[in-house]
């Protein structure tokens, strides 16, 4: 079966102690492994037989170990490494997900993703939630404290013609994301950030000013290959990128940029199904000066995310109140505000289609409904292709769960549409989704139903 195979040994006492530990069954466990494969696109069938031959001996193949590593860490609620039951790997072992060194880990991971081999590995690897946990005051202060130190003078100077560069080239690549999907141009965003950013970034600035606005702009464009990573459902490299974000907006000193990560993070959590660690990391990216410092429309964005996890974790009311406050600041903002470049997207049409899926989390389709619409009626379609593909499937599941099928089907025709040329993972999704909802009415030989299941089957086939 792949993933129970290899070389045998003595029995593995280490698995079997924390196995024991966590309480759980051979069952119960092979499901946690294969829903965590699963999240990493992987396919495994581990089972309870599996999990009995690991514990013999048998050693699985090392993104099978993460999974379970990962598992188990879910399990106990701490971080469980690889070290730790018994299994051992070839390539460097649990790197902690905050770490103090921002440019070794940036280096590091454009390495990894820019090799083959080494990528293969990166995109098979557990989705972690111990990732979740926002650093305490301590790390960010000592992060605070890096951005004092001086560069070397004998390095290449860096300027506010070099920051302004790499700003448009994230704006540019950013358009492309919205309009293609996370598919398009990423490999170009990691090499772009990882060679030409990461000099200036180990370069000589003409002032402490440059340097930090530069940390923050290749803050911007990790967070970019995070996010197209995440649209391409590669969850551990999303995760990865995002953490690295995270620490190159501490060293910047930039509060709200920390805070726009982490609003990622904690929509990619609530996408996973992992509510109570995207409520927590959606808190941490509106405490304190990651809200306050925020323009109007990035504090809509993050508390909209944030009104999302409370209704992923069941808080109906909390969940509602924190839209009518997310709805008040977007209408605070005004033309004129001096807003990031990274909020280009969020208008109207996004905090609809974010208020939209609160809505339908917590019950209320009707309301849900009419969010939808408001998202589709508002957006520029042309320009945020990806995202009003995504919105018209939306909006077609709601309406196929109040048994209005012909209108879904009308409204998943004009999603298909939209999708033609996107490369994203959530377009697929919506695209598979819809492909579940029409099962049960395929075979009543109705054409339309039948015209919009071989379209959908269609698009997945061209996007595998």
């Amino acid at each position: 079966m792949g993933d129970s195979g290899g070389r045998q040994r003595t029995r593995n006492t280490l698995l079997q102690d924390v196995i024991k530990a966590a309480g759980v069954t051979y069952e119960t466990l092979a499901r946690s492994v294969r829903s965590i494969a699963g999240e990493a696109g992987d396919g495994v069938r581990t089972n309870r037989s599996a999990i009995a031959h690991w514990v013999a001996g048998a050693t699985p193949s090392e993104p099978t170990a993460r999974y379970l590593a990962e598992a188990l860490s879910r399990r106990l609620r701490r971080p469980v490494t690889l070290s730790e039951i018994g299994l051992a790997v070839t390539s460097s072992e649990d790197a902690p997900a905050w770490r103090l060194d921002t440019l070794a880990a940036l280096n590091e991971l454009g390495r990894d993703d820019l090799d083959i081999g080494r990528r293969r590995a990166l995109t098979a690897a557990a989705y972690s939630v111990a990732a979740l946990t926002v650093p305490g005051p301590a790390w960010w202060t000592q992060k605070a404290e890096r951005s004092t130190v001086s560069s070397m003078a004998n390095r290449p100077k860096v300027g506010r013609r070099d920051l302004v560069a790499v700003r448009d080239m994230a704006a540019m690549f950013s358009r492309v994301d919205q309009r293609h999907g996370g598919g398009h141009a990423r490999t170009a965003v990691v090499q772009y950030l990882t060679t030409d950013v990461a000099a200036y970034l180990n370069g000589h600035f003409t002032d402490g000013s440059v340097r930090r606005e530069m940390f923050s702009a290749a803050g911007e464009l990790a967070y970019l290959s995070g996010w197209m990573a995440f649209d391409s459902a590669e969850h551990s490299l999303a995760q990865r990128y995002f953490t690295t974000a995270v620490s190159l907006a501490a060293e910047a000193g930039d509060a709200p940029m920390a805070g726009h990560v982490l609003r990622a993070m904690a929509h990619q959590a609530v996408d996973l199904g992992h509510p109570g660690h995207a409520l927590n990391v959606a808190a941490a990216s509106m405490d304190g000066a990651r809200y306050v410092l925020a323009t109007p429309r990035e504090r809509a964005l993050l508390g909209v995310v944030h009104a999302r996890a409370l209704a992923a974790a069941g808080q109906k009311k909390a969940a509602v109140a924190a839209l009518l406050r997310a709805e008040d600041d977007l209408s605070s903002a005004r033309p004129g505000d001096e807003d990031p470049a990274r909020v280009f997207f969020f208008s109207e049409a996004s905090l609809a289609h974010e208020t939209a899926c609160t809505l339908r989390d917590i019950g209320d389709l009707n309301g849900a409904q009419q969010q939808f619409r408001r998202s589709v009626r508002t957006r520029a379609a042309s320009s945020f292709t990806r995202t009003h593909a995504v919105t018209l499937g939306y909006l077609g599941a709601v309406q196929a769960r109040q048994g209005a099928m012909e209108e879904a089907c009308a409204t998943w025709s004009r999603a298909l549409d939209s999708m033609d040329g996107i490369r994203s993972a959530r377009a697929r999704r919506t695209a598979l989704d819809m492909r579940r909802a029409l099962s049960p009415v395929r075979g009543r030989g109705i054409p339309t139903v039948a015209e919009l299941d071989h379209r959908a089957a269609a698009y997945l086939a061209e996007t595998a």
